[in-house]
């Protein structure tokens, strides 16, 4: 029997021809991901925004009344709320952020949390409670410190792993590949308001892992042919190495895509964001390991004799006492 091969063996796709282009349209989407970010922000779920949510679904409809919802719970002078659909059209997720002085005291923040509940089942016979959850302002607070204190360790890391296993030309190239997958990631929550939370820094830290690991393969590959072909441009060598680790990437990518799609479709939506920010950042990490990672090598002045250790004076009076020069 025959077996499948998604990659011929004789595949040679110029994937550095168009270093250029490629690297100039992901800074632009690095620099618009962080626009995004700064100035439309992202949609903080309850671990990070503080504040109170509710969970609710109206069974008796096919649509829950958002608008209507709004206006209920502004009535009840906790500020303007945060109403979305959250997963069928009839399910809704109520965020209120309640004052410093309520979010601090439990007894006051779960009396509010009542408060919004028994005015929508007064108000709405079909209401059905889902959940809810509180979140004090400093808990959320110190959630935020710790979720960003998380990311920017994992990838100094990352690259100081890639800097020990390699040389710093490459933990350089990982480094900004991981910066390149983490921006993309956020820019992609703060553009469609998806709701980020405690769940999305594990997908985030998920995808650190997928892209090092990718990275690393390509990275290896390279160190092996700068040894082998030593007169061979450098460029011509990372496509050659890209090309021979690609079965194993697009074989990778493929069998975590099967698991995610069905799950992205027809999963519950507490778990969408996770899901879907998984799965850009399968796309997102292979790319940059061909296009962010291998070209900085290129730009960094890496050569087939750079990782060669220099002739000290001791190696040529060895090799003068063993007759070799």
């Amino acid at each position: 029997m025959k077996l499948l091969k998604l990659v011929p063996d004789d595949t040679n796709i110029k994937f550095l021809k168009w270093r250029v282009p490629f690297f100039v349209v992901s800074l632009l989407l690095i620099a618009a991901s962080w626009a995004l970010v700064m100035t439309k922000g992202l949609n903080y779920g309850v671990d990070f925004a503080g504040g109170l949510e509710v969970r609710a679904t109206f069974t008796e409809r096919s649509e829950a009344p958002v608008s209507e919802l709004r206006s209920d719970i502004e009535g009840l002078g906790y500020g303007s709320p945060v109403v979305q659909r959250f997963g069928e059209d009839n399910q809704v997720s109520i965020r209120v952020r309640l004052p410093d002085e309520v979010s601090a005291d439990n007894e006051a923040a779960q009396a509010a949390a009542n408060a919004v509940v028994q005015e929508l089942q007064g108000k709405y016979p079909d209401f059905r409670l889902d959940g809810n959850d509180n979140v004090s302002g400093k808990v959320s607070g110190e959630f935020r410190e710790d979720a960003v204190f998380a990311l920017v360790l994992a990838m100094l890391g990352v690259a100081l792993y890639i800097w020990i296993r390699f040389e710093w030309q490459f933990g350089v190239g990982g480094l900004f590949a991981l910066f390149h997958d983490v921006s993309l990631t956020l820019g992609m929550f703060s553009l469609f308001q998806l709701e980020f939370s405690l769940q999305i820094i594990a997908a985030i830290l998920a995808i650190i892992g997928y892209s090092l690991n990718d990275t690393i393969v390509v990275y290896d590959r390279i160190r092996e042919n700068l040894k082998k072909y030593r007169k061979m441009p450098l460029p011509e060598l990372l496509d050659l190495s890209v090309n021979e680790t690609l079965a194993r990437t697009v074989m990778t990518s493929l069998t975590l895509l099967v698991a995610l799609i069905p799950l992205l479709l027809f999963g519950p939506a507490s778990l969408f964001g996770l899901t879907a920010a998984i799965t850009l950042g399968i796309f997102v990490g292979t790319y940059s390991s061909i296009y962010m990672a291998a070209p900085l090598l290129v730009w960094m002045g890496v050569t087939s004799n750079s990782f060669i250790p220099e002739e000290t004076v001791a190696d040529r009076q060895e090799k003068k006492l063993r007759g070799e020069v």
